[in-house]
Formats: structure tokens, sequence, C-alpha cells
């Protein structure tokens, strides 16, 4: 099946090669055989608005195994949604990503450093490289770098797509989130910014664009960038710079000249629970939301606040991260959402297929769903309860510790922002 040339131009789905899957109807990852040609990509995707962004050519790349960085996440989530039929259904679908090419890339990032990030693979890595962070720990070079790193930039940026094309409502990029990476350096784990790029794209297309980041890192890249432009605003939820890299992303950082007031930090205590995240949560962001009026909003829904991270000193659970998607899918704006940290990889996978089944509207289902077959379907003994995680006690000391430090935080939010925005 083809497509003419004048329905090419209604159709920007199949314009841009976007391979739409019914995931029930092709279980074989490799083999597609119920692959849909992309003359069908309109059709289907008028019937399925909630787009997972994934395919077999992203999990061929890994870091290096001694990395704490896992490519893996994305892919285990998918496998965990496929085995529970949640990716086939009524409102739901599955698109293949497109790299992003070089013109996209250059949104952002300069010329010279694309050049060393395509190089330094190849064994061509000079001091101006190690300048650009390149082969560090957090940044280590490794074959299919640049086209790994251009392939999770083009999966964020086919969901941009997507939602100006009007060919869907949500879309979900798991292996997206490279907060940290800067216009001409990687950093902490990040060498293409694939949030930046999007929001660039969307922003070009004339679209306002409202930013939430609940990754425990901040993101310094991203806010970075757009630092003083007021058509996106940046707000982000994280571990205090003053326990966690990269230093940075406290109440005072509120952007600068035309900028100044559309970047919001609400930086929270190490060991911030489940009801005192939420709390800041639901305190800042809809009222921040609604007073901005975008046209689309970008989550970044990194999992590294969940309880036992090892790079990080948090204490949620994947119920606090439902909630807040489940607050900002209920706004009713497009929605880009994409996955970030998460150095647990299983406890990972898990959140990023819950945040999966919440932008899909099945809140209620995903408490008790699978009950007991946890350990089977999710291929791991530490929960048979399904998607969610238990429910984590606090200490009196805890508590006593974190929610007059998350009080004081939304209270300097408020007192900095707030006021830009009428509120």
């Amino acid at each position: 099946m083809t497509l003419s040339a004048a329905r090419l131009a209604t159709c920007p789905a199949a314009a841009m090669s976007v391979e739409f899957y019914v995931a029930g109807i092709c279980p074989a990852r490799n083999s597609r055989p119920g692959q849909l040609p992309a003359a069908s990509a309109c059709e289907l995707m008028k019937a399925n608005r909630t787009a997972f962004i994934h395919g077999p050519q992203i999990e061929q790349y890994s870091y290096p195994p001694e990395c704490a960085f896992s490519t893996s996440r994305g892919p285990r989530a998918r496998k965990m949604l496929a085995s529970m039929g949640l990716l086939s259904g009524a409102g739901r679908g599955e698109v293949a990503p497109v790299p992003a090419d070089r013109g996209e890339l250059l949104t952002f990032h300069v010329e010279a450093y694309l050049d060393a990030l395509a190089k330094a693979p190849q064994g061509f890595l000079d001091i101006e490289g190690l300048f650009m962070g390149l082969g560090t720990p957090e940044t280590p070079i490794f074959h299919g770098m640049y086209e790994y790193a251009a392939l999770a930039a083009g999966a964020t940026l086919t969901g941009a797509k997507l939602l100006l094309a009007g060919e869907a409502d949500i879309a979900f990029n798991p292996s997206g989130g490279f907060h940290h990476a800067q216009a001409a350096c990687a950093s902490g784990f990040c060498y293409i910014n694939d949030i930046v790029i999007a929001c660039e794209h969307l922003a070009a297309a004339g679209k306002r664009v409202f930013l939430v980041d609940i990754d425990a890192h901040h993101g310094d890249g991203v806010q970075g960038a757009f630092y003083d432009r007021r058509d996106v605003m940046t707000l982000s939820f994280h571990e205090s710079g003053k326990t966690l890299f990269p230093g940075t992303g406290f109440e005072d950082e509120i952007g600068q000249g035309q900028g100044e007031g559309y970047s919001a930090n609400v930086p929270l205590p190490a060991g911030t629970y489940d009801e005192a995240y939420l709390r800041a949560f639901k305190a800042v962001a809809p009222p921040l939301i609604s007073a901005f009026d975008p046209d689309l909003i970008v989550l970044e829904a990194g999992m590294d606040c969940l309880a036992g991270d090892p790079l990080t000193h948090m204490s949620l659970t994947n119920n606090a991260y439902a909630e807040a998607v489940r607050l900002v899918r209920d706004i009713g704006k497009p929605l880009l959402v994409t996955g970030g940290g998460g150095y647990h990889v299983q406890n990972s996978a898990r959140g990023y297929a819950l945040v999966w089944v919440v932008l899909c509207g099945e809140d209620d289902h995903s408490a008790d769903m699978s009950l007991g077959l946890g350990g089977v379907m999710m291929e791991t003994a530490d929960w048979a309860g399904g998607l969610r995680d238990r429910q984590l006690v606090t200490t009196a000391a805890q508590q006593a510790e974190v929610a007059p430090a998350v009080e004081e935080t939304v209270e300097k939010v408020r007192k900095n922002v707030f006021g830009y925005h009428g509120l």
C-alpha cells in the first residue's frame, strides 16, 4: 500500500515514516510480523491517541557494563507491558522512533561537539573532546554512542511531531530524558539533550511549552537552554543540590532577562517521602501550569527518586510518581513524556510501565493489576503485587526532618515565582 503525494501532505505520521504497531498483534520484537506499513499510520493514530515510542533498534545499544546508566530500562518496561497485554487495546499503540538528523541536533548542540561525539568511539578523542566532557566515568565512550544518542533524541522528537500533527494526545519515550547535556558538553550520562531539542521544535511551531521535571537530579541543561526565555517555562522537583549532582536548582534560580520568573525549582531534602513530595507537587505544579496556560506540556519522569536508588537519597514509591503523572495528565493538554534517571534497573522499569498505564487512564486498574503474578510476569521476586510499589512506612524522625524543609521550600517558590504569574 502506498500513499499519494497529496495524502502524504495531510498525514505527517506517514510522511515521517513512523511505523505504528498494535502491540497485541505483533508480539515478536525482532520480526514484527504484524507491522503495518507507514501508509496506515494516520488511520491507526486516530484511534490510538496514546503513543509508546519504542522500536527494536533502540535495544541494540548499551553503555559499558561498569557504568551505572542502563539502556535496558525502557525495553524492560515494554516487555512488562506487552506480557500483561497493556500495549494493545483501544486508545494506545506503539510507534517506532525516527533518529534525529544533524540539522535537528544542531538546533541546540554545536557542530564541533557533534563531530567529537561521532569520532570518539573510533579512537579520535583529543584534548578538546576531553574538555567537552567525553570519556569520564559518567559519560563513557562506547560503540554506537552517537547513534544511540541521536536515536533516543529522535524518539522524543518523534513524540513531539505526533503531538504537533494532532496524531496523538500523549506520547511516551521511556528511553529519553537526557536533561544534563549542554550545547557543547556531555554531562551526567547525557550526550544529546532530547528534551531541549523537542522543546525547541515545539516552540519553533509557535507553541508555548511547560516542562515539568521530576527526576531526582536537577535538569541543569534544560534550564540553561531556556533561562532567558518565556515561551518555554521549566519547573523541576528534585533532590537538593546540597546533597546531589549537579549542585544546581535552588529556589532563587528563576530565570533572567525576558525569562525572569519562567524557571522554577523545588529542591527537596534527602529522605523525602510520598506524602511530603505530593504536598509540594500539588502546591506548585498545577497553579503554575494553569497560570502559564501552555499549548503543550513536557514531563521528564526520571525514576531515581525511588527509595533504594543507588545514586540518590530520596524515599518515594512509584505511587507518588503515578499520582504526579495523573495530575499532569488530567490538565488535559497534549503531553510529551520521557524517562530519565533511575539506577535500580528493575524498579525503574516497573515505574516506567506504571507511568504508561496512568497515561492510558487506567489508574484504578493499575493499583491491583496482576496481583500474585508479579514474580512471573516481571521476572523478579522483589514484589508480587503488580506494577505498584509497596507503601513505605515513614518514621516520626523522618517526618519531623523532611516536612518542615519541604514547606519552607514551597513558600520560597511561591514568594520567588508565583507573583510573576499573578498568583
